[in-house]
């Protein structure tokens, strides 16, 4: 009977948890913290639980008994599990790390608050990833972003561009968001259905091509403001730069994951019976973009001096490399894909929260500038962060590299000889901006009698995720094969 609910349990004990936490007093701040991190565990071991249940098959999960199409739908395949895995697992890790932090930058009487709106926002990023009804994923985005966007004002106590950054988050996503249920509605006047499987079947046999064009392209679009795909990025860098820490490094973690993981699952399964209008979607419009994206975000890197929004710009040129292996469209490059999204979730989890560990210990904002020396007094988290940031550029015996290899891989067997070589020079060039940490934290001289102490509850969880990265490096058995499954999934529609 457990086993059974595991599907709907992943999504709904944070969002249950969350309403309780709200209710938390100001001064069982504690407590608040406590239940964040029950919840988490709680869904990570059921998604955990969930993709061994699935091996090798899908799971449908039917709301309140209601079966599809005409009730909503939960399912769980190679692809969904893999991304609800990893979205769990990084919030879990986000919620161990985040105590020093939010204490740190956000007043004790609006932490049961922060802890409250972190909870929706996991469990909402997990039902985008497992939903399988259009309107139902619509539901799941304002969700998470409505709640992000509280997460992210709440570093105004710190910095009053906070409230700019998620104003503008909310602005831009709302725009999103709207392209996105208009293209549900133009696809629901055609077809009469919200089933994500259903609207695969009937789709191809609509007469009238315009309005379903219409719909695919306002929800395409939608999709990409949320999953911050360049150039409608706008509103990442700011939010990432000036939300809380804490906050930044599990939206840097997950966030756009599980909206990218829905790109897919529209691209690869609701419109795979358009054939060649997906096909000029992915060859003149996501491997374009993505391109862009890859040396914008870089180049924008280079230049950048504060930390956080060093990190934020890499990140805009890191989803460039999950969408180009998306917008291979064959099943290598998909699954090249998913790989990145677990293994960058590790690499800019576990960097965010490197350079959120020498926020805290310096009092201050984090820059080039400022982290001279740290190196030498803070040798063990500086440390995980050199790790981090060489799995980044992608070194060989780290997540990255695996990352970079099978991308190649897949882009040589496409026959991009071009897209392989801008790649390969992307990665050179992103080699910059991380020297540039590198030379400051250890190759200059410390601030006179300096003395810092590191804090456990800070590297604990960070040597977690970089042990992680060297782990994933040596033996990528488990992500390769999750992401064969995911690519797999997706391109045969199973479980859609």
């Amino acid at each position: 009977m457990f086993v059974d609910n595991l599907p709907a349990l992943i999504v709904v004990i944070p969002l249950l948890m969350a309403a309780v936490t709200a209710l938390v007093p100001s001064r069982l701040s504690n407590l608040a913290w406590l239940m964040a991190l029950l919840s988490t565990g709680t869904s990570f071991s059921a998604a955990w639980l969930n993709k061994s249940a699935a091996e090798g098959g899908s799971i449908s999960y039917a709301l309140g008994g209601w079966p599809p199409p005409w009730g909503i739908e939960f399912v769980t395949d190679g692809a969904s599990a893999l991304v609800t895995v990893v979205v769990s697992g990084l919030a879990f890790a986000s919620t161990i790390y985040s105590k020093p932090l939010i204490y740190n930058e956000i007043s004790r009487g609006d932490v049961p608050r922060v802890y409250a709106a972190w909870q929706l926002t996991v469990g909402a990023l997990l039902g985008l990833v497992m939903t399988a009804d259009a309107f139902n994923l619509f539901v799941f985005l304002e969700i998470s972003a409505l709640s992000s966007v509280t997460m992210i004002a709440m570093g105004a106590g710190r910095n009053r561009q906070a409230l700019v950054a998620a104003y503008n988050y909310l602005v831009i996503g709302a725009v999103g968001a709207t392209f996105y249920v208009m293209g549900v509605g133009f696809l629901y006047a055609m077809t009469g259905t919200l089933n994500m499987a259903d609207l695969a079947e009937r789709l191809p046999g609509v007469t009238a091509k315009a309005p379903v064009l219409v719909g695919m392209a306002f929800m395409v679009a939608g999709i990409f403001v949320k999953a911050a795909v360049f150039p409608v990025h706008m509103w990442l860098p700011a939010a990432y730069g000036y939300a809380p820490t804490a906050v930044t490094a599990l939206l840097a973690a997950v966030a756009t994951k599980a909206s990218i993981y829905v790109l897919g699952r529209l691209l690869f399964t609701v419109f795979e019976g358009l054939g060649d209008v997906t096909g000029l979607l992915l060859n003149w419009v996501v491997l374009p973009v993505s391109l862009m994206a890859i040396f914008a975000g870089t180049i924008l890197a280079i230049w950048e001096k504060d930390l956080k929004k060093l990190l934020a710009q890499s990140s805009i040129a890191q989803i460039g490399y999950i969408t180009l292996g998306l917008g291979l469209g064959t099943t290598q490059g998909i699954s090249a894909g998913f790989i990145h999204i677990a293994n960058h979730a590790l690499i800019k989890g576990g960097m965010f929260m490197a350079v959120g560990g020498l926020a805290l210990a310096l009092g201050k904002r984090a820059n080039i500038s400022n982290i001279e020396g740290l190196g030498r007094v803070m040798p063990i988290t500086a440390s995980a962060l050199t790790v981090c940031g060489l799995s980044l550029i992608g070194l060989p015996l780290t997540a990255g590299f695996i990352s970079k290899v099978y991308l190649v891989l897949a882009i040589i067997a496409s026959e991009y000889w071009m897209i392989a070589a801008l790649v390969l020079l992307s990665s050179a060039l992103s080699v910059i901006y991380l020297w540039k940490i590198m030379e400051a934290i250890w190759m200059k001289p410390a601030p006179h009698g300096l003395k810092i102490t590191e804090n456990p509850a800070v590297y604990l969880p960070l040597w977690v995720i970089t042990l992680l990265n060297i782990w994933l490096g040596i033996d990528a058995s488990f992500v390769t094969t999750s992401a064969d499954a995911a690519a797999l999934a997706l391109m045969t529609g199973a479980g859609s």
